[in-house]
C-alpha cells in the first residue's frame, strides 16, 4: 500500500478539532481579558473613568519624547558605531569613550546630570558668547539674545529628550557596529576593487545591508525607550507616568491611577511588539 507523502502527521491534542493546545498563545488571551476588564471598568466605574480621562493626556508627551529621543539616538549611534570601526585613532577612541562611559551610568543619573549640570553649563557658555559678541559689536541683536538666555528658558522636556537620546545613542552604537561587522568583508574589498572610496562602499554597499540586519534590534530598542521615557517623570515632565502620579496624589486612588497607567503602557508596547514581529517575519521571508 502506497503512502501519500503529502499527508502530514497530525499532532495529538485533546480533540481532533482542537489540535495541540500547548502551542496556543494563552498569554494573548490573558492580556485580552485584562484589557476587556479595564475597558469595562473605565466605562462602568466613575473612579476608573476619571483616572483614564486625566492620565490619557500624558500619552502624547510620552510618544513625543520617545520618537524624538530615538531619532536623535539613531544619529548618535550611527556616528559612534562607525567611529568604533574607524581607522582614525582619535575618532575611534572618542566613540569608544562615549559608548563605554554612557553605558556605565544609569539612565536616571544621566537625566539628573544633563538637566541640572550640563544644561546650565551650556547656557552659561552661551551667555559668555553673547557677552563677547556685544563687546565686539558683532551681530549685536543675536548677541543680546544669547547674553540674556536663562536656564529657565530651556524646558525640562527638551532636557529629558537630550538625556534619553545621549543614553540610547550609546546602545544603538553597538547595534550598528554589530550590524556592519556582520556583513562579509569580501563585499567591502569588492567595492574597493571597483574604484569606490571607503565612504562610497559604506554608503552604497555595506550600510544598506547592515540596516536590514539591525532593524529588529532597533525596533526592540524603541520599545525599551518608550518604557524608559517614564523615567523623565523625575523632571516633572507631564508624560504618562507623571500624570498617573499626579492623579494618585490628588485623589488618593492608587489602584485606579497606576492601573490605568500600566494598562496604557501595555497597550503601547504590545502594539509595537507585534509590529516588530511582523517586520522580522517580512525580513526573514525576503531573505
Amino acid at each position: 500500500m502506497a503512502i501519500n507523502p503529502d499527508i502530514r502527521r497530525q499532532r495529538p491534542g485533546l480533540a481532533p478539532w482542537v489540535g495541540d493546545l500547548s502551542r496556543f498563545p494563552w498569554w494573548i488571551l490573558v492580556v485580552l481579558l485584562i484589557g476587556i476588564a479595564v475597558t469595562y471598568a473605565i466605562i462602568d466605574n466613575r473612579f476608573w473613568g476619571e483616572a483614564y480621562d486625566f492620565v490619557k493626556l500624558g500619552i502624547k508627551i510620552t510618544v513625543k519624547v520617545s520618537l524624538i529621543s530615538f531619532t536623535v539616538a539613531l544619529s548618535l549611534g550611527l556616528l559612534a558605531g562607525l567611529g568604533g570601526l574607524s581607522s582614525n585613532m582619535i575618532y575611534r577612541n572618542f566613540s569608544m569613550l562615549y559608548v563605554q562611559v554612557i553605558r556605565g551610568i544609569p539612565i536616571i543619573v544621566q537625566l539628573y546630570f544633563v538637566a541640572f549640570v550640563i544644561a546650565p553649563t551650556v547656557v552659561s557658555q552661551i551667555n559668555n558668547l553673547g557677552d563677547w559678541m556685544l563687546a565686539s559689536g558683532i551681530l549685536v541683536n543675536l548677541g543680546s539674545g544669547l547674553a540674556n538666555l536663562h536656564i529657565r528658558d530651556v524646558p525640562m522636556i527638551n532636557r529629558a529628550i537630550a538625556s534619553l537620546a545621549i543614553a540610547y545613542g550609546a546602545f544603538e552604537a553597538e547595534v550598528f557596529r554589530a550590524g556592519i561587522q556582520s556583513i562579509e568583508r569580501g563585499q567591502t574589498e569588492a567595492a574597493r576593487s571597483l574604484g569606490m572610496s571607503h565612504f562610497q562602499s559604506m554608503r552604497y554597499i555595506i550600510l544598506p545591508q547592515a540596516i536590514r540586519v539591525v532593524m529588529p534590534p532597533l525596533g526592540n530598542d524603541f520599545i525599551s525607550i518608550l518604557k524608559d521615557s517614564s523615567l523623565v517623570s523625575i523632571l516633572a515632565v507631564r508624560e504618562l507616568t507623571h500624570m498617573g502620579q499626579l492623579h494618585r496624589a490628588r485623589t488618593f486612588r492608587s489602584w485606579e491611577a497606576l492601573g490605568t497607567v500600566a494598562v496604557l503602557y501595555l497597550m503601547l508596547t504590545l502594539t509595537l511588539a507585534f509590529l516588530v514581529k511582523s517586520m522580522e517575519r517580512r525580513l526573514a521571508f525576503e531573505k
